[in-house]
C-alpha cells in the first residue's frame, strides 16, 4: 500500500479480500480520488461509515477503523466526468490517522495479514463450509431465510468448485446481511473465525425466521 491510501466511505457498503465490487462515482471529491488512484498504485480504501454520518456527510464523518484495501481492476470514465469502477479486494487494513490534505480522504493505515490457517483450521472450516451450504439451499420449511441469489438476480452464482476463502468472503459481502453484521465479519481476526461468525449469523437469523412474528434480514 502506498503511504496515504485514499480512503473511500460508504454507509452501506463493505469489501472483503478477493471480492469484486462494482461502485458508481458521482461526487466531485471522490472523482478526484479516483482519478489519482489511477494515476498511481490504483489503489482505494473501503471503510464503512458510523452511524450518524448524516450530520457531517459533506465533512468527515466517522468511519469504523478497520477497512479492506481494493485494486481499481476495470474504470470507465463517463462524459460528465463521472465513473464506473471495478474494485478487487485486496487486504483489511487498520486506519491509524487520517490526512484531510485534499478534499477527499487519505489515512496512513496499517495492513492486518490474516493468520495463517493450521490443519485444525481448514479442518474446522470445510465443516463451517457444508454448513453454509446446507443453510443456504433453499428449501420450502425455509421461507424466511433465503442466498441472496434468490432475492438479487444480480448476485452471480458461485461455483461449488471455489476456494473456502474466496467463499466465505464473497458470501459475508454478497448475502444481504446488516451493514454492521458485515463489517464485524470483516473484523474477525482470521478466516475460520469469519466462517464460525457468518454460520451463527445466519443461524441466528433463521431462528428469527421460525418463530412466529419474526423476520429474517437475509431475505426480502
Amino acid at each position: 500500500m502506498s503511504d496515504l491510501l485514499p480512503l473511500f466511505p460508504l454507509p452501506s457498503t463493505v469489501l472483503f479480500p478477493n471480492v469484486f465490487l462494482p461502485l458508481h462515482i458521482f461526487e466531485p471529491r471522490y472523482r478526484m480520488m479516483v482519478a489519482d488512484a489511477i494515476q498511481g498504485d490504483r489503489l482505494i480504501g473501503m471503510v464503512l461509515l458510523r452511524p450518524g454520518w448524516e450530520r457531517d456527510y459533506e465533512g468527515w464523518p466517522p468511519v469504523y477503523p478497520i477497512g479492506c484495501s481494493g485494486l481499481i481492476t476495470h474504470v470507465e470514465r463517463l462524459a460528465d466526468g463521472r465513473y464506473n469502477i471495478v474494485l478487487r479486494g485486496l487486504e483489511r487494513f487498520h486506519v491509524l490517522k487520517e490526512d484531510h490534505g485534499r478534499s477527499y480522504r487519505r489515512a496512513t493505515v496499517e495492513p492486518l495479514a490474516e493468520r495463517e490457517l493450521a490443519a485444525d483450521d481448514r479442518a474446522a472450516i470445510k465443516l463451517q463450509r457444508s454448513k453454509l451450504e446446507e443453510l443456504l439451499t433453499p428449501h420450502e420449511s425455509r421461507s424466511g431465510i433465503r442466498h441472496a441469489q434468490t432475492a438479487d438476480s444480480n448476485m452471480p452464482k458461485i461455483p461449488s468448485g471455489m476456494p473456502d476463502e474466496d467463499l466465505v468472503n464473497a458470501l459475508a459481502q454478497y448475502l444481504d446481511l446488516e451493514p454492521l453484521e458485515k463489517q464485524a465479519l470483516l473484523e474477525q481476526q482470521n478466516l475460520r473465525r469469519r466462517a464460525e461468525s457468518l454460520v451463527e449469523l445466519l443461524e441466528m437469523k433463521l431462528l428469527i425466521a421460525r418463530t412466529p412474528g419474526g423476520v429474517s434480514t437475509v431475505a426480502h
